[in-house]
């Protein structure tokens, strides 16, 4: 498996693992607003249920928010060979090593570091369409693109 496949992996299993946590809090949440029982303090009841129904939308964007990030994926081809920095890429520079797709984090293969970024961090948007050789100055430090997968 090459460093790009491996990486597009771990992407895959970091949102795998965000979309399945948020689908246990809605489940939690759709089992807690069926079991809230009317006190006899019904205001007490009211503000319960609304706290929940509050819950479960946050819940809800959350999970529109991962589907988004799959989307994004789902467009990355790990076979593909770039000669241009674009979506998908694995980007070796000076500073660090970069896989432009979704933030997800720092990522490590074989004990190389690896930064899985969205293109619409401040260091894709300097490295989209760049290619081996440029350099990017990246908070007064330059930066120069020393291989692109």
């Amino acid at each position: 498996m090459t460093i790009k496949q491996q990486l597009y992996k771990q992407c895959l299993e970091f949102v795998d693992s965000r979309f399945q946590t948020i689908q246990n809090t809605i489940k939690e949440i759709q089992e807690s607003l069926l079991s809230v029982t009317k006190s006899s303090a019904g205001d007490k009841h009211e503000t319960g249920r609304a706290m929940l129904q509050l819950e479960r939308e946050k819940a809800g964007n959350q999970l529109a928010e991962i589907q988004k990030l799959k989307a994004i994926l789902n467009k990355v081809n790990p076979e593909a060979k770039h000669q241009k920095v674009t979506l998908g890429s694995v980007v070796y520079t000076t500073q660090s090593n970069y896989f432009i797709a979704i933030s997800a984090g720092e990522m490590v293969l074989n004990t190389e570091k690896f930064y899985a970024i969205s293109q619409a961090t401040p260091m894709a948007q300097l490295l989209i369409s760049k290619t081996v050789g440029d350099e990017v100055i990246f908070r007064n430090t330059t930066i120069k693109i020393t291989q692109i997968l």
